[in-house]
């Protein structure tokens, strides 16, 4: 199962965005496949901030728009959206001591056990701090 990270959703979301025609296309293919796919929660969360945060996007998405692109994504019958099991806390302790993982890093931690805890066999993904947690597979999905 794929999981998609906030950059890729806020690219394929504005389409101010350089790479929103490529995060478009990959995000409406997993949503129109026949695959599982995955949202982690903090991912959504952080995406609705990003995009209606008006020193970062000017105009920043009105928050109608938000949420009427959250629940598009959350619409699709295969999509996982991605929470904290009972065991998630193991997950997360490990990947903070093996990763060094403190302050604002920390959040990535969150998101790759999510992703690790769900058996996520990729997170795709523009960010590079995701290197810190070689257990989970990361990738950029644009060519």
């Amino acid at each position: 199962m794929i999981a998609v990270d906030t950059n890729i959703l806020v690219y394929a979301h504005r389409s101010d965005s350089p790479w929103h025609d490529q995060a478009r296309a990959c995000v409406l293919g997993l949503a129109e496949g026949k695959q599982p796919w995955a949202l982690p929660g903090p991912c959504l969360h952080e995406f609705f901030g990003v995009v209606t945060h008006p020193r970062i996007y000017d105009p920043p998405t009105p928050l109608a728009g938000a949420i009427e692109q959250v629940d598009a994504w959350l619409e699709s019958p295969t999509v996982v959206l991605l929470a904290e099991p009972a065991d998630y806390w193991v997950t997360l302790r490990d990947l903070l001591v093996s990763g060094k993982i403190v302050g604002p890093r920390v959040h990535d931690a969150h998101i790759a056990a999510l992703c690790l805890a769900h058996e996520v066999s990729e997170l795709w993904s523009r960010d590079r701090d995701f290197s810190r947690f070689p257990s989970l597979k990361t990738r950029s999905p644009f060519r």
